[in-house]
């Protein structure tokens, strides 16, 4: 079983920037993906971000490009998103989620393992 910790929440300004953190416990492969969703009052969860724990690939969703990037430090097996000239879109609940499967179609598929969430919220 994998359990999943995020932190690192917290409001912020547009145009401001915030890291998120995932501790992980539990057995976690080199071919698990790991990564990033969020989801805002009345939207649909959406992906964020996810890598490989290998660190073979990385994909990130569109709206994002450029702007946040996903890390994973192997030797504490946390799982990082720095997110940088945060808009107020993107204030959302964001979740760490991990999947033992791999992260094809990482936006349309089920994951596993979920974290409890921390709130990220950017005022314009």
């Amino acid at each position: 079983v994998v359990q999943l910790v995020e932190s690192g929440g917290g409001s912020v300004q547009a145009g401001g920037s915030l890291r998120l953190s995932c501790a992980a416990s539990g057995y976690i492969g080199r071919t698990y993906c790991m990564g990033w969703f969020r989801q805002a009052p009345g939207k649909e969860r959406e992906g964020v971000a996810v890598t490989y724990v290998s660190g073979s690939n990385t994909y990130y969703a569109d709206s994002i490009k450029g702007r946040f990037t996903i890390s994973l430090d192997n030797t504490n097996n946390t799982l990082y998103l720095q997110m940088n000239s945060l808009k107020p879109e993107d204030s959302a609940m964001y979740y760490c989620a991990s999947e033992p499967a791999g992260c094809m179609n990482w936006l349309r598929r089920p994951f596993n393992y979920w974290g409890q969430g921390t709130q990220v919220t950017v005022s314009s």
